[in-house]
C-alpha cells in the first residue's frame, strides 16, 4: 500500500494473528480481561472513595493508579478488539493514530511516576510515622500528583511531536496491534536517530530518576524497619511495601525491557507479546496485587458486602 506524499492519512495494523479461529478465541479472552480491567480498577477506586479509613495518601495515589491503568488499556483495548471481529478493515486514520499514542504515553509514564511517589510516600509513613500526616498532607500529594502530570504530558509530547513528524512515505500497514514507537519507526522511511536519542535520553532520564528514587526511598525504609525493636512491627512496615515493591518490579521491567534495546534486536513478534503482557496483564493484576495482601482494602470490601446485604 503506497502513499504517495511523504505523509500517510490513515495506517492498517496487521494485529496479532490473521487466523479467524483463533481471532474468535482471542476476542472473546481479551474481551473478558478488559472487562476485568475496568471491573477492578474501576472498583477500587470507588472502593477507595466510599470508604473514609482509605482517605490516606497511600491510597490517593492508588486510586490514580488505578484510574491510569483504566486509560492507557482504553487507548488501546477497544480498538485492538474491534479489530479482532470479522471483516474488520483494522484501519486508524494519522489523526487517530496520534491521539492514541498519545493519550498510551501519558498514562504509561502516569503509571511510572505514580509508583516513585508511592515509595516516597511508604518512606514517609515509616520513617516517621508522627510527622506523616503533616508531611504527606492533601495539599502536599494534589502538588505530587500535578508534577507526575507534568513529567507525564511533557514526554507524551515530545515523543508525539518527534514521531508524527516522521516521513512516511512506504508501506502504511503497522506490524502491531495499536500505535507504538518501535513499529512507527520501523514503518518510517526518514532518520529516527533523533527519535532513539530521545527515548533513551527523556524517558531513559525519567526511567533513571523513578528507579533510583525507588531504591532510595526502600534504602531509608529498611534502616527505618530495622530500628523497630518487635518482629511484629517489622513484618508490618515490611508487608505494607511488598505489594508496592512486586507492582514496580513488574511493571518497570516490563517497560525496560520493551524501549531500552536497539533497534536492531527489535522482534515485533516478540514485542506484540510484550506488549499485550503491560497492556492487558499489568492491568488486571495490579489490584489483584494490592487488594490481596492489603488488610486495608479487605476490611473496606468486607464492610461494602456488609452494608449491601442489609
Amino acid at each position: 500500500m503506497e502513499v504517495g506524499n511523504c505523509s500517510a492519512t490513515e495506517f492498517f495494523f496487521l494485529g496479532i494473528t490473521k487466523n479467524p479461529v483463533i481471532k474468535v478465541i482471542l476476542f472473546t479472552t481479551f474481551l473478558i480481561v478488559y472487562l476485568i480491567i475496568l471491573i477492578e480498577n474501576l472498583g477500587m477506586i470507588i472502593l477507595i472513595r466510599m470508604d473514609h479509613q482509605l482517605h490516606i495518601p497511600m491510597y490517593f495515589f492508588l486510586s490514580h493508579l488505578s484510574f491510569s491503568d483504566v486509560c492507557y488499556s482504553t487507548a488501546v483495548g477497544p480498538k485492538m478488539l474491534l479489530d479482532l471481529l470479522p471483516k474488520s478493515s483494522n484501519s486508524i486514520t494519522f489523526l487517530g493514530c496520534v491521539l492514541q499514542f498519545f493519550i498510551f504515553c501519558i498514562f504509561t509514564d502516569v503509571e511510572c511516576v505514580l509508583l516513585a511517589m508511592m515509595a516516597f510516600d511508604r518512606y514517609k509513613a515509616i520513617s516517621n510515622p508522627l510527622l506523616y500526616a503533616i508531611d504527606m498532607s492533601s495539599k502536599v500529594c494534589y502538588q505530587l500528583l500535578a508534577v507526575v502530570y507534568i513529567v507525564a504530558i511533557v514526554d507524551a509530547v515530545i515523543h508525539t511531536t518527534l514521531t508524527f513528524r516522521l516521513c512516511f512515505c512506504g508501506s502504511n500497514e503497522i506490524n502491531h496491534f495499536f500505535c507504538d514507537l518501535p513499529p512507527l519507526y520501523m514503518l518510517s522511511c526518514s532518520d529516527i536517530q533523533v527519535n532513539e536519542l530521545a527515548l533513551f535520553t527523556v524517558f531513559g532520564f525519567i526511567e533513571l530518576s523513578i528507579i533510583s528514587g525507588v531504591l532510595v526511598s526502600y534504602c531509608y525504609i529498611i534502616l527505618s524497619v530495622l530500628k523497630i525493636h518487635s518482629a511484629e512491627g517489622r513484618f508490618k512496615a515490611f508487608s505494607t511495601c511488598t505489594s508496592h515493591l512486586t507492582a514496580v518490579a513488574i511493571f518497570q521491567g516490563t517497560m525496560l525491557f520493551m524501549y531500552f534495546r536497539p533497534s536492531s534486536s527489535y522482534s515485533l513478534d516478540q514485542d506484540k507479546m510484550t506488549s499485550l503482557f503491560y497492556t492487558l496483564v499489568i492491568p488486571t493484576l495490579n489490584p489483584l496485587i494490592y487488594s490481596l495482601r492489603n488488610k486495608d482494602v479487605k476490611e473496606a470490601l468486607q464492610k461494602l458486602k456488609t452494608k449491601t446485604r442489609l
